[in-house]
């Protein structure tokens, strides 16, 4: 694959809106902020994505409401060559509105080649959780949700070094996905440590909201397992309340982590400033 311009791909990420990442310093709030895609040679370098010389791109796709920031920090040499070399080969297909304008449903299986159970991680922050899972559970492929490109950098150096081969990596809104999976199509579902959105005016922000959670349920399999882990007390209660209406029953609630978790840099900040990390359990009707 052709190496790709790291500055295009923060432009791309224009259409990778919304998130369930931790709290960003304030920007642009609405894709239509945002610079378009209409003169992007960055799409030529990624099969099924096209430029406006193709007659499926669509200049005007469906606007949501983006919060927080795509980028950040200046990314280090080695993490634009993972974006540029892994990032392309590592994309589930079909996702986006330029790939997939008419919304149709992709087949799951064509992700990793196999009818392997799918996992889905919203918001995988630097990627620890998702790395440690897929090298924990080998047998099964899981997706990764995540518009903050320096998250998805940091996940693709972890990549190389586990040297994993069951992860995919979406670099953007899990809605996006969710969109075009078929109906239970997703055995498991993590959401780690999510941006707490802890203003109450912006508490429709957070994921644990019918937009998010309806489109969960309808995409997991009945007796699929749903998790949430925060540090925040009042986003614990939003989950408690909102969870259950989507479809989901509680089977966990507690202040004691998963047997097979590993403690992210989102909850070590948490620990440090004195904040209690809860992890709650839902399983789907």
């Amino acid at each position: 694959m052709a190496p790709v311009s790291v500055s295009w791909i923060f432009r791309v990420q224009g259409f990778c809106i919304g998130s369930a990442g931790r709290s960003f310093p304030k920007g642009p709030e609405r894709q239509d902020e945002m610079p378009g895609l209409e003169t992007a040679p960055f799409l030529r370098h990624f099969p099924g994505m096209s430029d406006t010389s193709n007659p499926n791109f669509d200049p005007n796709p469906p606007r949501r409401n983006f919060y927080g920031r795509r980028h950040g920090k200046t990314l280090r040499q080695s993490q634009k060559g993972y974006l540029s070399e892994d990032l392309g080969d590592l994309r589930p297909r079909g996702i986006t509105v330029q790939d997939n304008p008419g919304r149709n449903p992709i087949v799951p299986q064509a992700i990793f080649g196999d009818d392997r159970p799918l996992w889905l991680e919203v918001g995988f922050g630097g990627g620890e959780h998702m790395v440690h899972m897929a090298a924990r559970y080998p047998d099964i492929g899981i997706i990764g949700c995540e518009p903050f490109i320096n998250g998805v950098a940091m996940l693709l150096g972890k990549i190389r070094a586990a040297g994993v081969s069951n992860v995919s990596v979406h670099p953007g809104d899990a809605r996006d996905l969710m969109d075009v999976l078929p109906d239970a199509s997703i055995e498991r579902a993590f959401l780690m440590y999510p941006d707490p959105w802890p203003k109450a005016r912006h508490h429709r922000r957070r994921f644990v909201t019918p937009e998010h959670l309806l489109p969960l349920a309808r995409v997991m399999k009945a007796g699929g397992i749903f998790r949430v882990a925060s540090d925040i007390p009042d986003y614990i209660r939003q989950t408690r309340e909102e969870v259950p209406p989507a479809g989901f029953e509680a089977i966990g609630d507690t202040d004691q982590p998963w047997e097979d978790w590993i403690s992210t840099r989102y909850e070590q900040k948490a620990l440090r400033e004195g904040r209690a990390p809860h992890y709650v359990t839902f399983r789907r009707l």
